[in-house]
């Protein structure tokens, strides 16, 4: 090597080891030595040195924070250890609670011993996993949905509190933490967006998320993210300390950002004296905080106690109460939810609660409203904690209005304008016009091509996104007229995938009328209940007009689903809608009902096993055609079976009928059963 390479190589050593002390004293410490002007020089003269020898350019160089180019898109993360969240508890009872719970749990391990709980403050952030192989940092992640986050490696490279390198002899190093915007530079940086006439932010978490999920590295870089560590996920060739607060005392030596605001406290005692300690000087952290945690300290401890759900059982996080502000109740409307749930929102004179400003708060639903007292007009406490939808608490009323005024329900649904109507016994009001109306439009139509209804393939999400927002489809019956054209000029169908479809969509003509039923998607008739109405009806227009009383008949079906059923059916709309789709040629095999199955029809009251693949139809079309002929149809052989349908490839159960002496039928002797007159 070159003396002047040599020579570099040393001073670039030395830089970055002095520019990686200055970062952890200005960013974790908060007790920098020299000012920001020395600092630049620093850095500037390091960046000339690598500019200088760019084989010399390490990924934990400092000059490496930012320099990636901007994403399309953050790529998916599956964690290694998943991110459970944290149970809440929000009262006294209920921290009393967990620690009892905790001991029943631990009674063999700990005695009548007080547990020793590790406590600290609950961030309002970002939970990220940082991984380090070796001790370089490889790879930063969001908790996302807790199995799987999105990688936000480069973004994270840009926060300077996060060691590019740590000394440590594992070869895999996972640390969790929170990234967050402490108050002061929040308030730096709206001051600089409002200057710039930029978003001004509503609160330092929604500015932290806004700026970690930027796609390009350099806008985060920008912004004054911090990060502090609260834990250890998943390590290999390294030796874990006996408890938390040890793995803590580790992460701060490994020179992590750690609060100093934690404890290691024993019983309930304990928990509540930290709570009230955090309580008191929640005003004056340098972050905002909602709560704080509890986690049992020893490890072993923790492992024994292990999960529940999605949740750990060691930890809870106690939420401090939720923030409430007084405003004015402007007024009430309803929205209409994607299930027909007629929800009253109040609009509300805006007012800044739990870090943002609300106008509009949910009702529930009209007997909660009640309950509460609420009229349009009143002063109203209004209540947010953390990310929780806001609620109406009550109304003051000693400030109440001479002219303020009750609530009355719409008679009629606001988007489609179907009646609007309650069934006894539920507290949630429902509009009528399932197949009609607007906002029920993508459900319902998700609702009719799923594959236990009319088993449309191809039809998901996304593409009934296109053709409702595109005003191709109105009701499930629009679906029968589409073209090639209209579907090949929607995003990623190409023509030949608009066939596909259209193919899948006229086949799915020919089902059954247990099948429709289910696909109308009216309220409480799911498969077995549609399956039984098929059975003892037989024939859709008897089903559609009949009363009540011969309802109630149906096995299984008592007054709610009756009234559903009628009120579903009641509805002009729905019978249109349906008439519409047998005239697109929706068909069924109809039948005289439950009294004609059981005196004719070669499958009425016949135990059938179905096997093998079966060319013009499903198994699940099979069966349905089968049991609306009075057949029961089982899943395995024995000498109670009646009859075998063999399709192609059939295996042991067709071996197992010939070697009984059961009566085996071809697709082709079954269909001739199914249809006598074809």
């Amino acid at each position: 090597m070159p003396d002047d390479r040599v020579h570099a190589a040393g001073e670039i050593a030395a830089l970055r080891a002095e520019l990686d002390e200055h970062l952890h004293r200005y960013h974790v410490l908060d007790q920098p030595t020299i000012s920001d002007a020395v600092y630049d020089q620093l850095y500037q003269r390091l960046v000339a040195l690598e500019e200088q020898h760019p084989d010399l350019i390490t990924a934990d160089s400092p000059t490496q924070r930012v320099g990636a180019k901007p994403l399309d898109a953050f790529s998916e993360v599956t964690h290694r250890l998943p991110m459970l969240s944290l149970g809440n508890a929000f009262a006294d009872d209920e921290i009393a609670a967990f620690d009892k719970r905790c001991r029943a749990l631990l009674e063999d391990a700990v005695g009548d011993e007080l547990l020793e709980y590790a406590c600290e403050p609950k961030f309002d952030g970002l939970a990220i996993s940082l991984t380090y192989v070796d001790g370089l940092f490889v790879q930063g992640a969001t908790r996302g949905d807790g199995t799987t986050g999105e990688d936000v490696t480069q973004n994270l490279k840009t926060v300077r509190s996060i060691p590019l390198r740590v000394r440590t002899t594992a070869r895999l190093l996972e640390v969790r933490g929170e990234v967050l915007m402490q108050r002061r530079d929040f308030e730096l940086l709206n001051a600089r967006q409002a200057a710039k006439d930029e978003k001004v932010f509503v609160n330092p978490r929604n500015a932290a998320a806004g700026s970690l999920r930027q796609l390009d590295p350099r806008v985060t870089a920008e912004r004054p993210l911090s990060f502090f560590a609260y834990g250890l996920g998943l390590t290999e060739g390294f030796a874990l300390p006996d408890t938390h607060s040890a793995a803590m005392d580790l992460l701060a030596q490994l020179r992590f950002p750690i609060t100093t605001e934690r404890a290691v406290v024993l019983g309930v005692t304990g928990l509540r004296n930290y709570f009230e300690h955090i309580s008191k000087a929640r005003s004056s952290l340098p972050f905002d905080i909602d709560g704080v945690v509890y986690k049992v300290n020893k490890l072993a401890l923790q492992q024994q106690l292990g999960f529940v759900s999605r949740a750990p059982r060691f930890a809870i996080a106690h939420k401090f109460p939720a923030e409430e502000a007084t405003t004015i109740l402007e007024g009430i409307d309803v929205q209409v939810g994607r299930t027909g749930a007629i929800t009253p929102v109040a609009r509300l004179k805006p007012v800044f609660v739990g870090g943002t400003t609300v106008s509009n708060a949910t009702l529930h639903n009209e007997d909660e409203l009640r309950r509460k007292d609420l009229k349009i007009g009143d002063t109203v406490i209004v209540r947010r904690a953390g990310d929780v939808i806001p609620e109406v608490a009550s109304p003051i009323l000693s400030l109440r209005p001479v002219d303020a005024r009750e609530f009355v329900m719409p008679a009629r649904c606001p988007e489609c304008d179907s009646a609007i109507m309650k069934l006894e016994g539920e507290a949630v009001a429902r509009c009528t016009g399932g197949l009609y109306c607007p906002a029920q439009r993508k459900q319902a139509l998700l609702h009719f091509a799923q594959r236990r209804a009319l088993n449309i393939e191809g039809l998901g999400d996304k593409l009934v996104d296109q053709i409702v927002e595109r005003g191709l489809v109105h009701s499930p019956a629009d679906l029968y007229r589409l073209g090639v054209a209209a579907l090949s000029s929607l995003e990623r169908m190409a023509e030949k995938s608009a066939q596909n479809l259209l193919d899948g969509i006229a086949a799915s003509k020919q089902t059954t009328l247990a099948r429709f039923m289910f696909a109308l998607g009216i309220r409480h008739v799911g498969e077995a209940t549609a399956r039984d109405l098929a059975k003892h009806f037989g024939n859709l227009d008897r089903l559609m007009d009949a009363p009540l009383d011969e309802l109630l008949r149906v096995n299984d079906v008592g007054p709610v689903v009756a009234q559903s059923i009628r009120q579903f059916f009641d509805q002009p709309h729905n019978r249109e809608v349906v008439e519409q789709l047998r005239a697109c040629g929706v068909h069924w095999l109809e039948t005289a009902g439950n009294a004609a199955v059981d005196a004719k029809g070669p499958f009425a009251g016949k135990t059938v096993v179905l096997t093998g693949t079966l060319s013009s139809m499903s198994r699940d079309d099979a069966k349905d055609r089968l049991e609306a002929l009075g057949a029961k149809v089982s899943a395995s052989v024995s000498k109670k079976t009646d009859f075998v349908v063999a399709g192609a490839e059939s295996g042991s159960k067709l071996d197992k009928a010939q070697a009984l002496g059961v009566a085996v039928l071809t697709e082709a002797e079954f269909l001739s059963y199914l249809n006598p007159t074809e």
